[in-house]
């Protein structure tokens, strides 16, 4: 055995690294966040805020990518890749502040895993929900109630039953998607950005003739409600619901129950400390 005295654990100063790695950290910290200021509840309001304003571009886009569609003013295309653009926008620039879940069914999948308390559920629920409405009520303002404001319904020549089974497959692998890029309850940095951007885009380039490709209950309330046809509204709330509990079902099988601190850890930038500190 060596004589030779053990040398203090040295602690890594980001100031003493030099400029570069001070802009890093702090690129790293917009990008990921703090998991302390996620879990902070006085700071739900500032979580429940991001919350309205992402579900409000979301359906924005989405939506209103369906009226203008529906006016012939722009392609099919066009309308469904919007939406996936957008939510990588969002991601990537407040996905650490509330996660940007902008989905009932991905708030519900995040509870399900033990990654985010019940707790702040219906109020996240409530708020997307809010978000969707004044969304749509926006769109009523500039177009009038033109193209059921761009409400997602089956499409002509399929059944009610048929819309169903495609959003519960489509809305299955979409949040297998989340789940599978997020950290914890957080979507979260340009990975999580890009995978569901863009399955949310290519879903929505082969499906959206069955269903309009909602995936999502508070895409299909805003429309719904404002326009005041909830003829096939059950279909976009049972579809996701379903489709969210099955995809929590595969994570459990893919990747074990959820709840694990280092991959919340790893996800906000502290893998190193939470592993200091076992």
């Amino acid at each position: 055995m060596s004589d030779a005295p053990e040398q203090p654990e040295q602690k890594m100063v980001p100031a003493q690294l030099g400029p570069a790695f001070l802009r890093t950290h702090q690129v790293l910290w917009l990008e990921f966040g703090s998991r302390a200021d996620f879990d902070d509840p006085r700071k739900e309001w500032r979580r429940l805020f991001s919350e309205l304003l992402g579900t409000f571009a979301l359906v924005l886009v989405a939506a209103g990518g369906g009226l203008l569609h529906a006016k012939g003013q722009i392609s099919l295309s066009a309308a469904v890749v919007a939406p996936g653009l957008m939510v990588t926008a969002i991601i990537l620039f407040m996905g650490a502040v509330s996660g940007a879940h902008l989905n009932p069914a991905v708030s519900l999948a995040f509870a399900l895993r033990g990654d985010f308390p019940w707790r702040r559920v219906p109020g996240y629920i409530v708020i997307q929900l809010v978000g969707a409405t004044l969304a749509c009520l926006f769109l009523r303002l500039v177009f009038g109630n033109a193209g059921h404001l761009g409400a997602t319904l089956p499409g002509p020549g399929y059944t009610a039953w048929q819309a169903l089974l495609m959003e519960i497959v489509l809305t299955t692998l979409l949040v297998s998607v989340i789940l599978g890029t997020a950290s914890a309850a957080q979507n979260v940095g340009a990975i999580a950005a890009l995978g569901v951007g863009g399955y949310i885009a290519l879903a929505g380039l082969w499906a959206a003739p069955v269903s309009g490709v909602s995936m999502n209950p508070a895409r299909s309330f805003g429309p719904a409600l404002v326009s005041g046809d909830f003829t096939s509204y059950w279909v976009y709330l049972a579809g996701p619901i379903a489709g969210a509990l099955l995809a929590v079902g595969f994570a459990l099988v893919l990747r074990g129950p959820g709840g694990d601190v280092i991959s919340r850890a790893a996800g906000s930038g502290r893998l190193d400390e939470q592993r200091s500190g076992q």
